[in-house]
């Protein structure tokens, strides 16, 4: 019987001992389980993980990462893999683009899961997670374990194991005895020595293990604490019989003791240490009512836990700078984004120095220094040092100059500087140059370390290459300002028919092809153009030039309005058919626009013909705006060859006509509502010289960051007075030249100007003349007496003169040539009912006086001259 009861004991030990090298193998793999799963998933949430796996080559990016991660944690691997479970990364890189030995099914649908497997180093540990994109869907696999030699062995749980079966030998003896009370009164029970030899090996093994062993009573009374549990709780002596609540534990931790409740896992506070607590209620498994619990110090864990949120926080801070920095192409406003970002995620204070060539957007020379103070941001506004805009030398020795001359980081733990406890300078570099400096500094928070000195680094790279695209953006703005200030009109001609003001501001965004031009023509009359080529930069900047001359070119011919857009419109069709054949990849010219505007000041009368560009406005003198039903056309070059309308407005004396391009009225919204604006301002405007009317408009209508070109021109008209004005009707009859010319000697003369009178006489005669020998009714003369002398001669003919150089032997042929020897300029223009041959002289200069000779000469050409 006694034998049937020794196995019957045997076999429970075994039992027993079974489930404790289960348990103590369970604690310790549930410790590697749950810090790969935290080191796991904190780096899956990394900003830049999910945006890797979808580049070009995701192990450039993450291998690094993922081995810097590795070694700060302490485990043995850090995996990435895809969605098919091939890795990314591994320790042995000879192992990446193989398969990776983890079931990844659980993380492709969303979960979390952990596993031993038998991989490249043996036995391993590992918890798999997913990586999700911003819309949740998964996009790859993060799997981070370590090695069965780093997980806490069975062999150091064995004197658990023991004492968990002397525990067992004592519950069957127990247990046998309360069965077999009939054996135990045959053989008086066990031995004595027998039952204190193993009282004794249960006491010290549950005193020798390292986890904290409590059982507390059904009454909160403290039953028993091994050693480490008054090690790692500081009970006094006399813990054991005491209410829980009395021991002067954390709250929290007395509150779990005294309750009962199971636990798992749960994480507690003792002073400093950070305490892993499992409890169990010891009545069901046949014991009095009470509880046990282990206690498990895992203080270490979480320094490695903090140094992984330490992580985290630095590869937020570099996506935080990858989407705040670099918003603009405005190189100081990129200087300020990166002293904003670093200021106090990283530092107390940051200045940023970019060379003086970078900040006029030039290539910065070898060994150039000079540098200027371009951005700050501290937690502390009183902080000494220079301000914006100030130079800043770089004295040898310096930390600064180090990190110059070296192209390196450089970290400096005690710097002259007052109330800096420690500082980092980093150079600016971007595609091998230096473009400047930034310098990192703490004054209150603890001092940087080595590891800082990379994340720095990494930081400055980052903000170097924004630096650099909007240091090259400022380089071609410039070139392309320039450019466009150089095609634009310096200066305004001086006429007497209009006051004009002008204003031309570039977009912020990038030059564009607005542009504007006033023309004096034949008559006293001025041409007023504003055009816009779509698009931005050289290219639109050198074709305004080309369409301002060429407006330019065929306003000498003193085209119509609606002529002159249509051989511009022709021209901008052969402009983009050339370079379409030319350059397949170069922008087209497609989409400009025009007004092209004539004002006559003899009658009061302004011509408009518009190509896809938004008509004036009219500002009358009694302050009334509105903006006149021109004829709009397709932007030029979109025509098709479809004619040009014009339209007719009469403009009282002390108007203004306002021409504009349409990023005047773009900032308000909808044109509607910018056109509406204008008007107001306008109106509100309307006692105001032009110059001042540009300033008022500009100031109500211009938005902080302009999105497109301005161009606004403003001009006061004004009438040229009757007594500058004579006309004569002329009768197809060679006798009524001698009369006309005379009274037109007269005119010359009440308007003081006889010294050219002589001139003007010859001119007159020749251009009468032709008018009556090759001319049709009806045939004018008028004098307009301005800043010059302007002649005019119109007929109903549609022919006209040719200069030529007679032959001695000619007869005629000599009179035009006469007419641009006498005449500053000359001319023809046609009209609805024929043409006019204008001439234009000084006032003054150039008369000319007759001799003997001369004047025989012009007479006999008086009764030959040929058209």
């Amino acid at each position: 019987m006694f034998a049937v009861q020794a196995v019957f004991a045997l076999l429970l030990i075994v039992v027993v001992t079974v489930a404790l090298a289960f348990h103590a193998r369970g604690i310790s793999e549930r410790a590697a389980v749950n810090r790969s799963v935290a080191i796991a998933q904190t780096f899956s949430a990394s900003p830049e993980v999910a945006p890797a796996l979808h580049s070009k080559n995701p192990t450039a990016v993450l291998q690094p990462q993922a081995e810097r991660t590795r070694k700060l944690t302490g485990v043995d691997f850090v995996v990435v893999t895809n969605t098919k479970g091939i890795r990314y990364t591994h320790p042995l890189p000879s192992l990446i683009g193989r398969p990776a030995v983890a079931n990844i099914k659980p993380a492709l649908s969303g979960k979390v899961s952990t596993e031993t497997v038998r991989g490249p180093f043996g036995t391993e540990v590992q918890g798999v997670v997913p990586v999700t994109d911003g819309k949740g869907k998964v996009v790859g696999v993060v799997a981070v374990g370590v090695t069965a030699k780093h997980v806490e062995g069975l062999g150091r749980q064995l004197p658990l194991l023991v004492g968990g079966a002397a525990g067992a030998l004592v519950l069957s003896a127990g247990g046998t005895a309360l069965a077999s009370r009939r054996l135990r009164r045959q053989t008086h029970g066990l031995d004595p020595a027998e039952m204190t030899r193993m009282y004794e090996h249960h006491d010290a093994v549950l005193h020798a293990v390292r986890e904290g062993v409590l059982i507390v009573g059904g009454d909160g009374r403290l039953l028993l604490a091994n050693d480490e549990a008054r090690r790692l709780l500081d009970l006094p002596p006399d813990a054991e019989q005491r209410q829980v609540t009395d021991l002067d534990l954390e709250p929290g931790t007395a509150q779990l003791l005294a309750s009962g409740r199971t636990a798992i896992d749960e994480v507690l506070f003792a002073g400093d240490r950070l305490l892993a607590v499992n409890q169990r209620p010891t009545a069901p498994y046949g014991g009095q009512p009470g509880s046990v619990a282990t206690l498990r110090d895992t203080t270490e864990l979480r320094a490695l836990t903090g140094r992984a949120e330490v992580a985290r926080e630095r590869l937020g801070l570099l996506y935080d700078a990858g989407v705040r920095i670099g918003t603009t192409l405005d190189v100081a406003h990129t200087a300020e984004e990166l002293a904003e970002v670093g200021v106090p995620r990283f530092a107390d204070f940051v200045t940023v120095e970019l060379l003086e060539a970078v900040l006029r957007g030039e290539e910065p020379a070898e060994h150039d220094t000079a540098m200027r103070r371009t951005a700050m941001s501290g937690v502390h506004a009183d902080t000494p040092t220079a301000p914006v805009g100030e130079p800043v030398g770089l004295a040898h020795g310096t930390p600064q100059a180090r990190a110059v001359e070296s192209c390196r980081a450089v970290l400096e733990a005690d710097p002259s500087d007052p109330g800096t406890r420690s500082l980092i300078a980093v150079p600016l570099r971007a595609r091998g140059v230096v473009l400047g400096l930034a310098v990192f500094s703490r004054s209150k928070s603890d001092p940087f370390e080595e590891e800082d000195l990379s994340f720095a680094g990494e930081l400055a790279a980052r903000a170097a290459v924004c630096i650099d695209n909007a240091r090259r953006y400022t380089h071609e703005h410039t070139m392309a300002v320039t450019l466009q200030r150089s095609l634009l009109p310096h200066a305004l001609p001086e006429q007497s028919a209009l006051e004009v003001a002008h204003r031309y501001l570039p977009a912020r965004a990038g030059v564009g092809g607005d542009w504007f031009d006033v023309i004096p023509l034949p008559g006293t009359r001025v041409a007023l153009v504003v055009g816009d080529v779509v698009g931005h930069g050289l290219h639109a900047a050198a074709t305004m030039g080309r369409l301002r001359t060429a407006v330019r070119n065929f306003s000498a011919l003193d085209l119509p309005p609606d002529e002159l857009l249509n051989h511009l419109d022709e021209l901008v069709t052969q402009i983009d058919t050339d370079e379409a054949a030319g350059n397949h990849d170069g922008p087209a010219v497609t989409g400009a626009t025009c007004l092209y505007a004539v004002y006559d000041p003899v009658t009061g009368v302004c011509t408009l013909a518009r190509s896809g560009h938004p008509g004036p406005a009219l500002v009358r003198p009694d302050g009334t705006v509105d903006y006149p039903d021109v004829p709009v056309s397709p932007p030029l070059g979109l025509g098709g060859g479809l004619p040009f309308e014009t339209a007719r407005l009469q403009v009282p004396e002390g108007s203004r006509l306002v021409l504009f391009t349409d990023g005047l009225i773009k900032g308000r919204g909808d044109l509607d509502t910018g056109l509406e604006a204008l008007r107001t301002a306008l109106a509100a405007a309307v006692d105001r010289a032009p110059e001042e009317t540009c300033a008022s408009v500009l100031d109500a209508l211009l938005p902080d960051r302009p999105g497109d070109d301005i161009a606004l021109l403003v001009a006061r008209t004004h009438r040229l007075g009757a007594a500058q004005v004579a006309e004569w009707a002329i009768p197809s009859d060679p006798a009524a030249v001698a009369p006309t010319r005379a009274e037109c000697v007269l005119r010359l003369s009440d308007w003081g100007l006889e010294e050219i009178a002589f001139a003007t006489e010859l001119i007159l005669s020749e251009l009468i003349t032709n008018a009556i020998r090759y001319g049709t009714q009806p045939i004018t003369v008028r004098l307009l007496y301005d800043r010059t002398l302007t002649c005019e001669v119109s007929d109903g003919s549609s022919t006209s003169p040719h200069l030529r150089r007679a032959k001695t032997t000619d007869e005629g042929g000599r009179g035009l040539f006469l007419v641009a020897q006498f005449a500053q300029r000359w001319g023809t223009r046609y009209t609805g009912f024929g043409k006019v041959i204008w001439t234009e002289q000084t006032l003054h200069d150039g008369a000319v006086e007759p001799d003997a000779d001369l004047g025989g000469l012009l007479l006999a050409q008086w009764d030959d001259i040929g058209g």
